[in-house]
C-alpha cells in the first residue's frame, strides 16, 4: 500500500529545490510517492499562472497580441501539453522498457524540476537576448531532469532505456502537436 498523496505547495518548493541541488535518480525516488496527479496538477498550475500573467501583461505593449488570449492560452495549454508530454513518458516507458513506475510517479517527479525551470524560464525570457540564451540552457536542464526522473518514476535502471524513452516521447508529442495544428 502507497502512502496517501499529501504534498503541499511549500513541501514542493522544498522537494524541487533538493532535485535541482542533488541531481539524481535517487534524489526523484524520495519524493515520487510524496505527492500525485493532484499535487502535480497544482504546482504546474503555478507555472501556468506565472507564464499567463507575464504573457498578459507583456501582450499590452504589443500590437495585434491580445492579452487575455495569451493568458488564458498559457494556463490552459501549459498544464494540458504538461500531462500530454508525461503520459507519453508513462506510456512509452512502460510499453516499450517495462517500467514499473506508476503515472503519478511520473507526472509528480516531472512537476518537480519542471516548474522551477518553467518559471526561470518564463521570468527570465522576458530581458532581450539574455532571454534566448537562457531559454536554450533551461531547455537541456530540462532534458537531463527528464532524464533523470524518467530513470527513477519508471525505475529504468539502464540509461538507454531512460535516453530513449525520452527521445520517442519528444518525437511522439511533435507529431501530436503537428496533428492537432492540422499540418500533419
Amino acid at each position: 500500500m502507497t502512502r496517501p498523496s499529501t504534498a503541499q505547495l511549500q513541501d514542493m518548493f522544498t522537494q524541487s529545490t533538493a532535485v535541482l541541488v542533488q541531481p539524481s535518480p535517487q534524489t526523484f525516488e524520495r519524493f515520487e510517492r510524496r505527492g500525485g496527479l493532484n499535487q502535480a496538477l497544482m504546482y504546474v498550475v503555478v507555472a501556468a499562472l506565472v507564464s499567463a500573467v507575464i504573457a498578459g501583461f507583456f501582450g499590452i505593449f504589443h500590437s495585434g497580441v491580445n492579452p487575455l488570449t495569451q493568458f488564458f492560452s498559457r494556463l490552459i495549454g501549459i498544464p494540458l501539453q504538461f500531462f500530454a508530454f508525461t503520459g507519453l513518458v508513462y506510456f512509452i516507458g512502460r510499453s516499450l522498457f517495462r517500467g514499473t513506475g506508476t503515472y503519478p510517479e511520473v507526472a509528480y517527479s516531472f512537476a518537480l524540476f519542471y516548474v522551477p525551470l518553467s518559471i526561470l524560464g518564463t521570468l527570465i525570457g522576458i530581458i532581450p537576448i539574455i532571454g534566448g540564451l537562457a531559454g536554450f540552457v533551461i531547455a537541456v536542464a530540462m532534458i537531463y531532469f527528464g532524464y533523470l526522473a524518467s530513470q527513477s518514476s519508471l525505475n529504468l535502471r539502464d540509461p538507454v532505456s531512460a535516453v530513449v524513452t525520452l527521445v520517442l516521447s519528444g518525437l511522439a508529442y511533435l507529431v501530436l502537436g503537428l496533428i492537432l495544428a492540422g499540418i500533419f
